[in-house]
């Protein structure tokens, strides 16, 4: 290990490592300035504003792609450092339109603070400067090229991170611009990060332009409940509406990523949103009172029997909610209660066969990967993400059993039949040996997979393929299902699920059409098919007027995940909570005090008061981020399998949920870069 000299303290570092990072390693570190750089980047090493003076070398040198060396003296704050940072500030600053004052970037510009701290005090150029034609990246980014300083950081993103390379550097010497190849769109689901990565306002948040100062902002840390990975977020919010999502660093599992869908449908939370309570009266949804409310669920609930009683939660129930709503169906007597509203065949009793075991940060290591039903770039672009990052280094085969499209990595197409996965399972297919031999092989098992009548012979086979093909080892368990519901994993882990006797979803919406079921509870449910409930009295807690609202007899209003403190629980099983950012609108309450207080209307008062009494009654509440091992059991029903394509279970990325279908600029992505997968299979709610 190579020993250096920084400003006067030695320090030994690895091989490799660069004067840059070997300043940041020092303790309190050394801030080198830099705008191309990025440590989950390649290095450009093209703005030359990290540069610092070697002993023995003829000129300063760019420290974010010099190795250290053995005996290094680097000077980093000297006399002809600072000289010849000032005079790249100089040169930046040449083409730059110094609009600050309406730039949306002001205020949190790396520019701007590093002309502070290293340019000079005057500019000594009074040429024409050059404009550049602003380019459509499509309805997320705002472009203003001539504020461009080629720092590439863009064209490394887009290309060795999402895997889209649309963008490149055109030109040459002072012509040179940045923009997209042959007019193509900037249609990742990551494109987003792009605006985070910008160093200047070339890239903006083009939905929030002009709407915001970044010291109006105030910030909360929270978590996503837009997908089921649970991504670290900060919520910005001003008075009190959420003006943008931003993400935080967790490396456990986004890295600094987020998904489009997280980051831009904070629109949808103010439009079409519940904010006071409806009883429907001669076939029309009418507003009414609490008091009222609950007065017209007790008449309907009042002699009623427990088996004439249902609950389905919806995709982003929140866990205090879920474990409310068990508590109250339980002193109702029913035992029809489901959080698989998309009907996977997936139950509580093996926690193994629904986690995603290799962990997310996980699946860096692994060295074989089966894909069955999935499409994770859909599903889970953060992830996907991972998975490509994996892909890059080499020695890692991938094959996918589904509907073909591209993952932004090379794979094996194995066909869309389920039978290719019991060939395999069986060891009748040659993937089946590329698993045996890998020393962490991994399966990635869909929602696609698993919400079909074939669903839990579909886990069956896959489960015999980990048994058989090794992938439950000592300190590995390479069998992974990818949740898309951020409550999914919490309501399997908190039990919500049908008891002794009781129906699923698919078993309480045939009751219910038939008359058997009369009063069903629809927790923020949105995605079944509302046709099928007959003529049940329904009643919708939720937050925006979406398919359960149009469909129920009485609304109550309920707040969205950043307007609570609540707990979710992500497809890895880490329990997160999210913070309260802003308050619900108007009369909307907290899901879980809505239902306590329904259960008083109803006659069985629930057992606690406040949200510290309802958390103390599971101990999952008490976990937070931390990731129980799960023990590995058979799972799954042996069957027959269909004869019928395996396809992701997310039609549409920039619609999965009442937020983003409520988000106008969800549904100006959907317009401009299409409806996602291009699966034609069967939809509910109301996807279409």
């Amino acid at each position: 290990m190579p020993k250096l000299t920084i400003d006067g303290r030695e320090i030994e570092v690895e091989a490799g490592t660069t004067i840059l990072q070997a300043a940041e390693q020092l303790d309190p570190p050394i801030e080198i300035p830099r705008f191309c750089y990025h440590e989950r980047l390649a290095v450009a090493g093209n703005c030359r504003m990290c540069l610092v003076e070697v002993e023995k070398m003829p000129k300063p040198v760019a420290s974010c792609a010099m190795p250290v060396g053995e005996g290094m003296v680097v000077h980093t704050n000297n006399a002809n450092v600072r000289k010849a940072r000032q005079g790249v500030m100089e040169f930046l600053l040449i083409n730059h339109p110094l609009d600050c004052p309406i730039c949306d970037q002001g205020g949190e510009c790396d520019l701007q603070d590093q002309a502070v701290a290293y340019g000079g005090d005057r500019g000594r150029y009074c040429e024409e400067k050059r404009a550049v034609e602003d380019k459509d990246y499509g309805p997320l980014i705002q472009t203003m090229m001539t504020r461009c300083i080629q720092c590439t950081r863009c064209i490394r993103f887009i290309s060795e991170i999402a895997g889209t390379p649309v963008l490149g550097g055109l030109h040459r010497s002072e012509h040179l611009e940045v923009g997209r190849y042959v007019n193509a769109a900037v249609s990742s689901e990551l494109s987003g990060n792009l605006i985070d990565l910008c160093p200047v306002g070339a890239l903006t948040n083009k939905p929030a332009a002009f709407t915001y100062r970044a010291w109006e902002l105030k910030r909360t840390e929270s978590v996503d409940a837009m997908d089921a990975l649970g991504a670290a977020i900060r919520i910005d919010s001003r008075g009190n509406e959420v003006v943008r999502v931003l993400p935080r660093v967790n490396d456990d599992i986004n890295e600094e990523w987020l998904g489009d869908r997280s980051r831009f449908a904070v629109d949808g939370l103010r439009r079409q949103r519940l904010d006071r309570c409806y009883i429907r009266k001669d076939g029309r949804l009418v507003p009414a009172s609490w008091p009222e409310a609950f007065a017209a669920i007790a008449a309907k609930a009042k002699g009623l029997p427990g088996s004439k009683i249902a609950a389905i939660a919806g995709d982003q129930a929140d866990c205090e909610s879920l474990l409310a709503l068990k508590e109250l169906m339980a002193s109702l007597g029913s035992a029809h209660l489901d959080c698989r509203q998309d009907g996977a065949r997936l139950d509580g009793s093996v926690r193994a066969s629904y986690l995603f075991n290799s962990t997310v940060a996980g699946i860096e290591t692994a060295d074989a990967l089966l894909i069955v039903g999935s499409n994770p770039r859909k599903e889970a672009p953060v992830l996907n993400a991972r998975i490509r990052k994996r892909y890059l280094k080499g020695g890692f085969r991938i094959a996918r059993i589904g509907h073909k499209s591209d993952l932004t990595y090379k794979y094996e197409a194995l066909g869309d039949n389920p039978a290719v996965l019991a060939e395999i399972a069986a060891g009748r297919h040659p993937f089946f040996d590329v698993l045996k031999n890998a020393s962490r092989p991994a399966i990635i098992l869909g929602q696609g997979a698993l919400a079909r009548a074939d669903g839990a012979a579909i886990l069956a086979q896959a489960a015999r393929l980990a048994d058989a093909a090794g992938l439950i080892k000592d300190g590995w368990n390479g069998f992974n299902v990818l949740h898309t519901a951020a409550a999914r994993v919490g309501g399997l882990d908190l039990g919500f699920l049908p008891g002794p006797g009781g129906l699923d979803t698919d078993g309480i919406a045939a009751a219910a059409g038939k008359g058997d079921v009369e009063l069903v509870f629809l927790a923020g449910a949105d995605e079944i098919e509302m046709a099928a409930l007959g003529k049940a009295f329904v009643v919708y807690l939720g937050t925006h007027g979406d398919a359960g609202a149009h469909r129920a007899d009485v609304v109550l209003p309920t707040a969205a995940y950043t307007e609570k403190s609540a707990t979710f629980v992500n497809t890895e099983g880490r329990a997160q909570r999210t913070k309260l950012a802003v308050f619900p609108p108007g009369e909307a309450k907290e899901d879980w005090k809505v239902i306590r207080a329904l259960s008083d209307a109803l006659g069985k008062p629930l057992a606690f008061d406040t949200v510290g009494q309802l958390r103390g009654r599971h101990p999952l509440f008490s976990q937070l981020d931390q990731l129980r091992p799960a023990a590995w059991a058979a799972c799954g029903t042996d069957g027959a399998l269909l004869d019928k394509p395996l396809v992701s279970s997310v039609d549409n990325y920039y619609m999965t949920d009442p937020i983003s279908r409520a988000s106008k600029t969800m549904a100006e992505c959907t317009a401009s870069f299409g409806a996602g997968c291009g699966c034609n299979h069967k939809k509910t709610g109301t996807h279409g």
